[in-house]
This record gives C-alpha cells, sequence and structure tokens, in this order.
C-alpha cells in the first residue's frame, strides 16, 4: 500500500471538512437539517470508501470532492433562497395536535405513530393530548409543545423571510395583517426579516438590516 497517497488523500478529507464545515455552517457538526445529514453522510463515505482504494488516483480523488462541495453548494444556496427547494429538502413542520384534539391526518403524512407521539409527549411531561394547546412536528423529528396553561407563548411566525403559514393560522392572523405590520416596522416585504416572533399578542421583527 502507497501509505504517501493515503496520507495525501486523508489530508484532503480532512481539509474539504473544515472548508464545508467553515464556509457552509458549524451546523454540519450537529445536524439539524436533512442536507447536514446528508452532507456528513455523503462526505464520510467519500472519504471512507475512495481513500484506501488504489486505483483511484489523488487528481480523482480531489475531483471527487470538489464536485461533492459544488453540489452542496447549490444545494445550500437554493434552500437558502427558495421556499419551494426548501420544503423540498427540509420537509415543513406539520401540526399534529391543535386544542386538545389530535390530527390523525396530519400524523399519517409526518410518519408519526401514536406510540410514538405519546412518548416524545411523555418525555416532555405531559400524559394527555388534553392539555395540549398546540403541537408542531419540526423537520428534525422533534416535537414543539405548547400547553393550554403556557403563560409565555412564542410564536416564529417567519423564518429566514419565510412564513409560516401553519403558526399564522394558529394565531388567527392573516398574511395581509402580517404584510401590513412589516410595512409598519419599516421593512419592504417578509423577505427582509431574518426572524419574526408573536411574544404576548406583539409581533417581533428582526431584519437582515438594522431598522
Amino acid at each position: 500500500m502507497d501509505y504517501t497517497q493515503l496520507f495525501i488523500k486523508f489530508a484532503l478529507g480532512i481539509l474539504t471538512l473544515i472548508i464545508q464545515i467553515n464556509v457552509f455552517g458549524k451546523s454540519n457538526l450537529a445536524p439539524t437539517t436533512a442536507l447536514d445529514q446528508l452532507q456528513n453522510y455523503v462526505l464520510g463515505g467519500i472519504i471512507g470508501g475512495l481513500i484506501y482504494n488504489q486505483n483511484i488516483t489523488i487528481m480523482q480523488f480531489l475531483l471527487v470532492l470538489i464536485v461533492w462541495t459544488l453540489v452542496v453548494f447549490i444545494l445550500k444556496f437554493g434552500r437558502e433562497h427558495s421556499n419551494w427547494i426548501r420544503n423540498l429538502i427540509d420537509g415543513k413542520p406539520v401540526q399534529v395536535i391543535k386544542n386538545g384534539h389530535v390530527l390523525v391526518g396530519n400524523c399519517m403524512k409526518a410518519g408519526i405513530s401514536a406510540n410514538e407521539l405519546m412518548f416524545k409527549l411523555r418525555s416532555r411531561g405531559i400524559y394527555s393530548v388534553e392539555k395540549v394547546k398546540n403541537c408542531i412536528f419540526e423537520q428534525n423529528g422533534q416535537l414543539t409543545v405548547i400547553e393550554n396553561d403556557e403563560a409565555n407563548i412564542r410564536f416564529p411566525i417567519i423564518s429566514d423571510g419565510q412564513i409560516n403559514e401553519d403558526v399564522l393560522d394558529l394565531i388567527h392572523k392573516s398574511n395581509a395583517w402580517l404584510e401590513q405590520e412589516v410595512s409598519k416596522a419599516g421593512y419592504n416585504s417578509t423577505d427582509d426579516i431574518f426572524l419574526g416572533e408573536y411574544v404576548n399578542g406583539q409581533l417581533r421583527l428582526i431584519g437582515y438590516s438594522e431598522k
């Protein structure tokens, strides 16, 4: 075995991993989205699968790393600038409990069983769905639970310029109302909002630029 070639491949793989983490975000260290997990799995497979193959030259190995980095960059760019691509890659949060009633259709759509739902609720110290005002099944498989007696409820209405229609419906507000509030705050549209929360009946907006 050519240990020099092995060392160079290993160094290139580690360097590519460091570059991807620093360029595309630290979330890769603890992946929270499907794209982050896919990026880590594929890169790990490339490094682990090709590094010991002596038929793969260093230049071929480097080319594979470059191509995969470009693919990840394109997917990241599309995810950040297109709601359709974001939903295609990450999926959408699904409301599974509303006002103490389980939305069975949404549970089936999200692929969450009754046992899994109740297990996740019990892990939060909740033993009856009647105590739940709203429960949302997030893209990473976790539940966001709002209990009936919760005093301070925060609703992320806008994230990365994208309106969360489900959450907007929960507070009984319309898109027209949201656009009006965004305009009052001095922003052109929701595309200019990094994060929007609904706290104690008030809409709090954080834009990409200071206002």
